[in-house]
């Protein structure tokens, strides 16, 4: 046993995921160890051969400045203590007692990963999708990559006010023009061109003043090309709970909302090739349909409740859409990770700071989590910061009152992983493949064209 963090005993943290949760959790570690001058080494784990998670996988191909905040996970990669090791899934080539013997520390960021389900009549039906799984799809995402949307409907409809539920709602209005020069998968570029939607309708079931999408990602539907703009003033005019709601100080982004949605009602219905309905105080009870989706029935509804605490109670009136393609947008989930707590109904991994707690509400020694798994689907890019200087706070502390045994860090899984057949992909390998979907790019006046297939990766190192 001796001091962790010294020449003879460097602080091994092992870090699951490659997002910005990850990267940010790699960031204060490093950086908490120049600052001490105690040694310390991240040793980044990643399902999949590309880094970077979220923000290359769910920012939407026509917001790059968002994708800029890689360059500053590059610098954390780069850095001699950081080690990547994509390709390799925790649960599946290692296990959590594995990836614990080897290191001092394991950090889980692995986001989340899957939707929330409406729970309604009808929603497995063909025709019914996931936002993440459209997302995915557009995005290049192996996972998703072989997804199939019927973009013959003239009419879809996307239940969720968030981010997400606006750049589905964005991509599937936008032209060719407005696409064919950002990094979107090359497939859903081609089915989206000969797109046959007409209306598209994103549903929320609260009203202007509770809604969750940025007033700069509302902002953008006002200037897309060809596009009408179809918001009922009527669903703009406020109870007095949402009048003291608007009224704070604490509410600036809501405020600017219901002005530009406000401006947005006055606008003339003109001839444009679609149509964007964005509508409120309107819950999806059922999707009609033998085998495939043909209709969704709404039920208006009424807000009650203290401001800041108001909810949607159903009045009774129900209205039917026609439409064959619908997706729920209406939060992330978490999944779990064999050898690990998890709280199913939050989608989250329990935790105290950062801390995992087990059962009993017990804290697991040396696990600890950080990101989206940590607290839920909350917050953009950027809040993540603070969530893994949180976690990392918690980490070096329980570390400073320990004297711990000498940990071999991720050289000792490598003869492990070769043993089972696991390619691991270091980080050099990544840049490679980096290269390439940059070349290939080029030749169709892109950023880069992602490879939508792990094996394609894979071949692309050989």
């Amino acid at each position: 046993m001796s001091i962790v963090g010294t020449r003879q005993n460097p602080l091994r943290v092992a870090i699951v995921g490659s997002g910005p949760a990850g990267f940010y959790t790699a960031a204060a570690l490093l950086k908490a160890g120049r600052k001490t001058g105690r040694l310390v080494t991240v040793d980044m784990l990643e399902r999949l051969p590309a880094p970077f998670g979220l923000v290359r996988y769910g920012v939407a191909p026509d917001h790059p400045k968002i994708k800029q905040v890689i360059d500053k996970y590059v610098n954390t990669a780069q850095d001699p203590a950081f080690n990547y090791l994509g390709n390799v899934e925790l649960g599946k080539d290692l296990s959590v007692d594995e990836l614990a013997q080897s290191h001092h520390a394991v950090v889980v960021c692995t986001g989340a990963a899957t939707d929330r389900r409406l729970d309604i009549p009808g929603e497995d039906l063909w025709g019914s999708h996931a936002a993440t799984a459209f997302v995915g799809w557009y995005n290049a995402h192996p996972d998703f990559c072989d997804c199939t949307f019927d973009l013959s409907q003239e009419a879809a409809v996307i239940v969720g006010h968030g981010n997400v539920a606006v750049d589905v709602c964005r991509i599937l209005a936008s032209t060719a023009d407005e696409l064919n020069h950002t990094d979107i998968a090359e497939h859903a570029l081609e089915a989206l061109v000969s797109s046959r939607i007409r209306d598209i309708y994103m549903i929320g079931r609260r009203g202007p003043t509770q809604a969750k999408f940025g007033h700069v990602e509302l902002r953008e539907l006002g200037g897309l090309e060809d596009v009408d703009l179809v918001v009922d003033s009527k669903d703009l005019i406020l109870n007095s709970a949402s009048e003291a709601e608007f009224a704070d100080r604490s509410t600036r982004e809501n405020q600017k909302n219901l002005r530009t949605l406000k401006e947005f009602s006055c606008r003339p219905i003109g001839n444009g090739g679609r149509r964007l309905h964005i509508r409120f105080l309107e819950s999806p009870v059922e999707l009609g349909g033998d085998e495939q989706v043909n209709t969704i029935v709404l039920e208006k509804n009424t807000l009650k409740g203290e401001p800041f605490h108001q909810v949607a109670v159903g009045t009774g009136e129900r209205l039917e859409l026609n439409t064959g393609l619908v997706f729920r947008s209406i939060g992330y989930h978490g999944i779990p990770i064999t050898g690990l707590p998890f709280n199913a109904r939050r989608g989250i991994i329990p935790n105290e700071v950062g801390r995992v707690l087990d059962e009993h509400h017990h804290v697991v020694p040396g696990m600890y989590t950080a990101g989206w798994i940590k607290r839920g689907p909350v917050g953009l890019i950027g809040n993540n910061r603070a969530d893994a200087t949180e976690t990392v706070n918690a980490l070096l502390s329980d570390v400073d009152k320990s004297d711990l045994e000498i940990k071999p860090g991720g050289q000792a899984l490598l003869p492990l992983l070769a043993e089972r057949g696991v390619r691991i992909v270091d980080y050099t390998d990544w840049e490679k493949i980096d290269a390439v979907e940059i070349e290939r790019g080029k030749t169709r006046e892109k950023p880069r064209e992602k490879f939508t297939r792990v094996e394609d990766m894979l071949a692309a190192l050989d």
